[in-house]
């Protein structure tokens, strides 16, 4: 496939493949005047049936988001209806009216304006991306304040193009059977970019000028595994891409054959695949695929509807109902990981939060919050196939202290006689280059650790993930990345520190046969491409991925890396991988 002046690039948000018309989906942007009104309890009333009918409309799309995304997921649009529930806020509307004698739609603009310039201004990209929500729930309200509709002609099987979609959009077009999305904004984290992965609709993100580059009509497609768009596709593209889907279908249709096989190499060499979990109603997948347990609970992700830490009774409710849904499987659950891109129930604002305080830096300075956290999660052990796992160690005294505190857990618990697996297995995130340098003094202090990709490159690169700008800077196949790998799992190996990897980089196809080669023998990856990561692992040879390690190791750029690693793809497992990877 030569063509290349019709390829745009951006962020893959959701995975997938798609060919379909494009249809450029703008909202009116509403003229807003600095009126003055007569009646100021007509105002009033036209604000609070505006409120009303808000509320309602958005209830109508979280019905339809649980039905088609599940409780959890949908929780975005509870959160929407809160905002319109708010006293404070709704009291300042109220009063501006009364004080201002302005038209309810001015006072509104102008409020919801207010917290979307602190919003905008802020260098977190967690915070850019709310404000597209905020900036919804302005427009909804100043339309119905206007008495206009929701209006859209979509027709089925389109593929949506706009500037920004907010979640209510990228719901209720799901309506319409759509096939795909494409927006000049967001990111990985946008709600939109969620809902999306959610509904299974390939999306990409972040390419700029695309309602200007793609007309109306135009046929598109949608790469959401690389993150590309194909703008009016040529005959060749056309029929390369339609090989593509039709691969991808019979390889989903096979994979479903493997759920209850094991992850074993040709050659006889065992390979544990576990589950990573973000949210409670991912477990059933998870299990259906085969997972042997769970390598990693993001139990950040599993909170982030309550606007406080949840109390430990809570926490011990679910951690308990995860363990015994999985017995006698192990999990493994991560600490709070939060601050960076992850959302911090406190005031703290930080220039940069990815090198400021997050993760274990703020358990640390918040034992109490620690603390609760760790007593749940050792009351819920007592079927002793849980493990503790704290993320984001960058030297040893905050492994110490964390035992440390675990320690005194033990103690209290003890003194209230309440039943705990005394000898619970405590474990190390890896990603941070300092804890990589260190691990052979780490692996004293520790029973297992897991590797981080997703951060670890990052902050080995100085890349940023998630800007769209230098995306094409992060390299999981970086020599520096694989040298660091092979040095990690190495030191686990010489202390006999079992070594997994939890990071995006162990569901990577491409990626998988170096990894196993460097030494991994437990990968910890999404429940929905558990049975592809098996499959790959049982058309591989230990011996020869061995050897590819040993061959990457030596080498000295990145392309050369990726292209040895394709040639052995190629010669030793499938001979058409590049239909996802080319």
């Amino acid at each position: 496939m030569e063509r290349s002046d019709n390829i745009i690039k951006g962020i893959a948000a959701a995975p997938g493949i798609t060919i379909a018309n494009a249809y450029l989906f703008f909202k009116d942007e509403e003229i807003i005047y600095d009126t003055c009104v007569t009646d100021i309890e007509e105002a009033k009333k036209a604000l609070d049936e505006a409120l009303n009918k808000s509320k309602r409309e958005l209830r109508k799309v979280l019905a339809l988001a649980i039905d088609k995304m599940g409780k959890s997921r949908a929780a975005i649009f509870e959160a929407q209806i809160m905002v319109l529930d708010d006293p404070i806020l709704l009291n300042t509307l109220y009063k501006r009216i009364e004080d201002e004698k302005k038209i309810p739609e001015y006072i509104v603009n102008t409020e919801f304006s207010k917290y979307l310039k602190l919003m905008n201004e802020s260098k977190e990209i967690y915070m850019l991306e709310r404000a597209n929500d905020i900036e919804d729930i302005k427009n909804r309200i100043i339309r119905n304040i206007k008495k206009k509709k929701w209006l859209s002609k979509i027709s089925e099987d389109v593929i949506v193009v706009s500037k920004n979609l907010t979640p209510a959009d990228t719901v209720l077009f799901s309506r319409a059977d759509v096939k795909g999305y494409v927006t000049e904004f967001g990111g990985l984290t946008s709600h939109a970019a969620i809902v999306a992965r959610s509904l299974h609709i390939p999306a990409v993100v972040g390419l700029h000028e695309a309602t200007k580059k793609i007309h109306d009509g135009d046929q598109i497609i949608v790469d959401g595994f690389k993150g590309i768009i194909i703008i009016n596709p040529d005959p060749e593209q056309i029929r390369v891409y339609t090989n593509k889907i039709k691969k991808l279908y019979e390889i989903d249709s096979e994979l479903l054959k493997l759920r209850s096989e094991p992850a074993i190499t040709k050659d006889g060499k065992k390979i544990q695949i576990l589950g990573n979990l973000d949210l409670n109603e991912e477990l059933e997948i998870i299990i259906q695929n085969g997972a042997e347990g769970l390598g990693l609970i993001r139990t950040e992700q599993m909170f982030t509807n309550v606007e406080d830490f949840p109390n430990e009774e809570e926490q011990c409710i679910l951690y308990s109902d995860l363990a015994e849904r999985v017995y006698p499987n192990q999990i493994i659950i991560r600490t709070f990981d939060i601050g960076g891109d992850k959302v911090l129930p406190t005031d703290v604002k930080e220039n940069n939060p990815f090198l400021g305080w997050r993760g274990i830096r703020i358990m640390l300075d918040n034992v109490e919050i620690f603390k609760t956290q760790l007593r749940a999660i050792l009351r819920a052990s007592v079927h002793k196939n849980i493990k503790i796992m704290i993320p984001m160690i960058t030297s040893l005294i905050e492994v110490k202290k964390s035992r440390t505190v675990i320690d005194e857990c033990k103690i209290e618990l003890q003194n209230k006689n309440l039943p705990f697996d005394n000898n619970i297995q405590i474990g190390v995130m890896i990603e941070v280059p300092s804890a990589a340098v260190i691990m052979k003094d780490i692996c004293n202090e520790v029973d297992f650790v897991s590797i981080g990709t997703n951060d670890l490159i990052q902050y080995l690169l100085a890349v940023d993930r998630g800007n769209d700008i230098i995306s094409d800077l992060y390299q999981e196949f970086h020599p520096a990345v694989i040298r660091t790998l092979k040095q990690i799992i190495s030191e686990g190996k010489k202390n006999k520190i079992p070594v997994g990897l939890c990071g995006e980089m162990a569901a990577d196809t491409l990626a998988i046969p170096l990894l196993i080669g460097l030494g991994l023998e437990q990968l910890s990856v999404s429940g929905v491409v558990i049975p592809n990561v098996k499959s790959i692992i049982r058309n591989l040879n230990y011996k020869q991925a061995k050897k590819l390690a040993e061959q990457c190791i030596e080498l000295k750029t990145e392309n050369e890396i990726k292209n040895k690693v394709k040639e052995f793809y190629h010669k030793n497992i499938i001979d058409d991988y590049e239909n996802f990877t080319q």
